[in-house]
């Protein structure tokens, strides 16, 4: 039985461009109603345009997820909308080239990550309030596989990058303990969407946004129990829907 219906309500960090964009236009042509919440206004108006030229039912937020006041106003501004189903965090920035652990300046470490580890937790603390309320609901955060503790995230390098995905990794371990692995209604999950061509990605990454999204649209519209009854496995990192070690 699929999660998503007309009621559904989804609110997308980073839904403004790349794969927050991709999420939102596969989460909103299943009939949900979408925010796209981006920090740059002009971008978040016009994806929202795009979306709505395309019959979605597309909002434009904005804010920076590395300021959790202007997340809360922004919740307060939504109304109705900023109790969300469904949360999908996307916003992430890249570190800089060379920026191995000793060659990091404070700067640069504090940048990466107010936005892909601080702000994914306020995102979380600001609009999953009442999917815990209502024990329903879908959390999902865009990681990537440089993060993991194991294969590529063992070795070495982009340190702010790697290591503020493997702390949002444990963030979403935690949060979904604390959902009870599902038990509790919430699904919570992180994504690795692969090398995509986003402006992060590049245009040569050998995927696109919509490959790299898929898993994400997947997770928010599986239900929270399997055919047996059983609860839908969750807390987990997932790649082209298989689970891959953390």
């Amino acid at each position: 039985m699929a999660f998503i219906d007309s009621d559904t309500v989804a609110v997308i960090t980073g839904g403004s461009r790349g794969l927050g964009l991709a999420t939102a236009r596969g989460i909103g042509a299943l009939g949900a109603s979408v925010v796209l919440l981006g920090y740059d206004r002009d971008r978040a108006h016009g994806a929202a345009e795009l979306l709505q030229s395309e019959g979605i039912d597309a909002v434009p937020a904005v804010a920076d997820v590395a300021d959790a006041a202007a997340l809360d106003r922004v919740r307060e501004e939504l109304g109705p909308l900023g109790d969300p189903d469904i949360l999908v965090m996307s916003a992430g920035v890249m570190a800089e080239k060379m920026t191995r652990t000793v060659r990091t300046s404070p700067e640069e470490w504090r940048r990466v990550m107010d936005v892909n580890f601080d702000g994914a937790f306020y995102s979380i603390h600001t609009f999953a309030q009442s999917l815990v309320k209502k024990r329903s609901g879908r959390v999902i955060a865009f990681s990537a596989c440089l993060g993991r503790f194991s294969g590529p995230g063992t070795s070495g390098g982009l340190a702010p990058y790697r290591i503020s995905k493997a702390g949002l990794n444990a963030l979403i371990r935690n949060f979904a303990a604390e959902m009870q692995w599902g038990e509790r209604g919430v699904l919570v999950d992180a994504v690795c969407p692969g090398h995509c061509r986003t402006d992060m990605g590049g245009p040569d990454a050998p995927r696109s946004v919509e490959e790299g999204a898929e898993t994400a649209v997947w997770l928010a519209n599986r239900d929270d129990r399997q055919d047996d009854g059983t609860v839908s496995p969750t807390g987990l990192l997932w790649e082209d829907r298989e689970i891959v070690p953390w």
